[in-house]
Formats: structure tokens, sequence, C-alpha cells
């Protein structure tokens, strides 16, 4: 969808907008890294992830722009969002 690359090059190039969005000083985007994450088992894309640069106990942002009603969304973004956080949590294990 031609929003989901212009709100990722927003981001990109601009990422103290989003936590000027979320409440947060403008700042905090100095703390983070902002990407594009696909959950490749599932081909479900975030439009993007503000991660921690450091180790430090920063929440990870994701974000999902939406332009119309869905009344799933929520659902969906945690059913995703969980499937990589435990896909993640498996990575060297045996």
């Amino acid at each position: 969808m031609k929003t989901d690359s212009i709100f990722y090059r927003l981001f990109q190039e601009l990422p103290s907008i989003f936590f000027e969005l979320i409440g947060n000083p403008p700042e905090t985007a100095e703390d983070y890294n902002f990407s594009s994450v696909e959950i490749k088992q599932t081909a479900f894309r975030i439009d993007g992830v503000f991660i921690p640069t450091q180790t430090e106990d920063n929440p990870i942002y994701f974000v999902e722009v939406q332009f119309q009603t869905d009344t799933e969304i929520y659902s969906r973004l945690f059913t995703e969002t969980s499937r990589r956080r435990t896909s993640c949590s498996n990575v060297g294990r045996v």
C-alpha cells in the first residue's frame, strides 16, 4: 500500500514525530532505531518498529498505520507480535 511507504519514510527520516504523537518528548527518538519487520512464516509485515538502541528497559513500539475502520486490528496485531516474540525467544535453542 502506498501509504505504508509514505509513513515508513516519514518515521525513518523524522522518528521524533512518532514520539510526539504518543505524548513522549521528541528526544526519545535518539534512543531508538526504526525499521520494518516481516514475520516470514505468516508473511505479515508490520509497518514499522522502534527498537531501543540501548539495553535499557525502554519499550519496543510496533507501528501500524490504519486509514480505514478495522475492528480486528488490535487482536491481529497482538497475535502477530506474540508470534514474533515466540519465534525470537526460540532462536538459539536446541
